[in-house]
């Protein structure tokens, strides 16, 4: 490609996303060249400029940041993001020993202001999954709690909880405010663990185990991962073992607790360190929390691409 930049899409990584965008007309005709289009995207996404600051390359800024939004809200991002994670499944690239943490997002100030009055997320129509190549799957509508801004000390932040695979790419992910509780949230984030399979069959939501710090120490995860069979290691509060050995017998027994599993942890960390990397996911600029996502999740199948 001529005037390609840095950032781009290489030819072999087109080749592996064209199957699973969408195919067709757009609303007004053709659609614009769907790599040409990307390619705005993510260098929007790497540097954090405002759309209308986009190089000419990449076409008009407005048919960009158009196409984001509606691929954001209809869950075409996240279908790619599916795909993605079934290909590598399919070839036994996934360590099924995840991890689970979240971070906290600082938003820029011109991502307040947002009418109160959010528009769905376009769930039909051209721009849909009814656009998608046939046996690319559904798509999913975005997770995420109203606009996803909250206040702290340090102003508007968003928090991104997610989980990670052993290899330190993102296998789901939740956006809250960003005073939530990161326990609240750990169902949710395991909820959205699911990769489709290869042959006919249900999506493979279950990992071999879960480690996580000890925001997530409380009898409700414990019980919850017990329930599904999940080997886990979480570190018990000081308060809570205390608690316990003040109780006696009536406190049982210590939860079980993989020391060298444990240290395994650090590849959610790694993750985090990896989507930041991107400035529009270090910073929020996006006024609505799915278009958020939708840069969140962009970031995320480009780590896939890329390993």
């Amino acid at each position: 490609m001529e005037d390609r930049g840095r950032g781009d899409l290489t030819d072999a990584q087109w080749e592996r996303l064209r199957p699973y965008l969408p195919v067709g007309t757009g609303r007004c005709g053709r659609w614009r060249d769907h790599r040409q289009v990307i390619n705005g995207v993510l260098h929007r996404l790497r540097t954090g400029v405002p759309w209308r600051d986009l190089p000419h390359r990449y076409g008009p800024w407005k048919t960009v940041s158009e196409r984001h939004r509606r691929w954001s809200a209809d869950g075409t991002w996240a279908l790619v993001l599916r795909r993605l994670q079934a290909e590598a499944d399919a070839e036994g690239d996934i360590d099924w020993e995840i991890a689970v943490d979240s971070t906290s997002v600082r938003a820029h100030q011109h991502a307040a202001g947002a009418r109160r009055t959010v528009p769905m997320p376009l769930s039909s129509g051209r721009h849909s999954a009814g656009g998608l190549r046939p046996g690319v799957g559904k798509a999913v509508a975005p997770v995420c709690e109203g606009d996803a801004l909250g206040r702290s000390r340090g102003g508007f932040t968003t928090k991104v909880h997610l989980s990670a695979d052993g290899r330190c790419r993102v296998l789901s992910l939740v956006l809250t405010q960003g005073q939530r509780a990161d326990c609240t949230q750990f169902e949710a984030v395991m909820r959205g663990l699911r990769v489709p399979a290869s042959v006919p069959g249900r999506p493979r939501s279950t990992p071999s185990s879960v480690s996580a710090d000890r925001a997530y120490s409380s009898r409700a995860i414990r019980q919850y991962l017990r329930s599904r069979g999940i080997r886990h290691s979480i570190p018990e509060k000081s308060d809570q073992a205390a608690n316990r050995r003040t109780r006696g017998h009536a406190g049982g027994r210590p939860p079980g607790f993989d020391r060298d599993r444990y240290r395994k942890r650090n590849t959610v960390e790694r993750a985090i360190s990896r989507l930041k990397n991107y400035r529009a996911v270090a910073t929020r600029y996006d006024k609505r929390a799915y278009v958020y996502q939708g840069t969140v999740t962009v970031a995320a199948f480009m780590i896939w691409l890329r390993t």
